[in-house]
């Protein structure tokens, strides 16, 4: 799964310093690869950023304390399951693939009532990634957006990442400007394809991102998405078979080494 910039679930883990390099922006860059004044301005090859309050910022003396459990209460319980909030006169679908993604038209997710909120959270669960086209979403106030993810859990805080300021609970996937650290990626590999899934390791991982897309490259920058448990379903029975019972460790201490040593670069400056 693509990395949401809005994930609503839990708090953070650990007491990270709020957004500083992590295994991400080694690769698409972090405080060492940004210049605040160019992404304002602009540069020969980048336009100045469409959403100057989205810039993000690394604060290397905030931190959180750990996550305590909680219950999460999940809307599309409540939904009616024909939508007739949500998905009414003047809306279009369009199925991406047949059993996974759906594209909408002319649905404006700032005007949703909490009723429509519940039918969109079923929606989403049975089709596991909605596009919704022409949304203003990126352009309302920042609380405002967050106020909307908030409605379906507990807005969670990436641990590796910087954030706008005073926002911690927007995610941003961010290459700052000039910044060349695609092409040492390339120099290793030969695509640019990597699979992941955020945060794993939490006990109450992120159920639901809302990613929303402020500027784009020129070229890449393609966001995929796969359903997992589909995948397991089209498994043949024997092969489903040597996986039950099969556990994994998922474990932060990879980016714990590497957020520390950027704390300590940060520091140094």
């Amino acid at each position: 799964m693509a990395p949401g910039i809005v994930e609503p679930q839990p708090a953070p883990k650990s007491s990270f310093p709020k957004g500083l390099a992590g295994p991400k922006e080694a690769f698409i860059g972090g405080p060492q690869a940004y210049n605040k004044t160019a992404e304002e301005n602009g540069t020969e090859s980048q336009p100045a950023a469409s959403h100057p309050n989205y810039l993000p910022v690394w604060d290397a003396e905030t931190k959180y304390p750990p996550l305590e459990p909680f219950t999460h209460y999940e809307h599309g319980k409540d939904a009616d399951s024909t939508f007739p909030d949500l998905l009414g006169d003047g809306i279009s679908i369009n199925d991406i693939t047949p059993l996974t993604g759906a594209e909408v038209r002319g649905l404006q997710l700032s005007t949703l009532t909490d009723k429509a909120k519940d039918q969109l959270a079923l929606f989403v669960a049975q089709k596991k990634v909605v596009v919704l086209h022409d949304q203003d979403f990126a352009d309302l106030p920042i609380p405002e957006a967050l106020d909307i993810g908030a409605y379906f859990g507990r807005l969670h805080i990436h641990p590796t990442s910087g954030a706008p300021q005073g926002h911690p609970e927007v995610h941003l996937v961010h290459r700052g400007a000039g910044d060349n650290t695609a092409q040492q990626l390339l120099e290793n590999r030969t695509n640019t394809v990597t699979w992941h899934s955020d945060v794993t390791y939490e006990n109450q991982p992120p159920g639901t991102s809302i990613l929303y897309i402020l500027d784009t490259p020129a070229a890449g920058g393609d966001t995929l998405f796969s359903n997992q448990a589909e995948a397991y379903n089209r498994l043949s029975p024997e092969f489903q078979k040597r996986l039950h019972g099969l556990t994994a460790l998922h474990s932060g201490e990879r980016t714990n080494r590497i957020v520390a040593k950027c704390v300590v670069e940060l520091i140094s400056r």
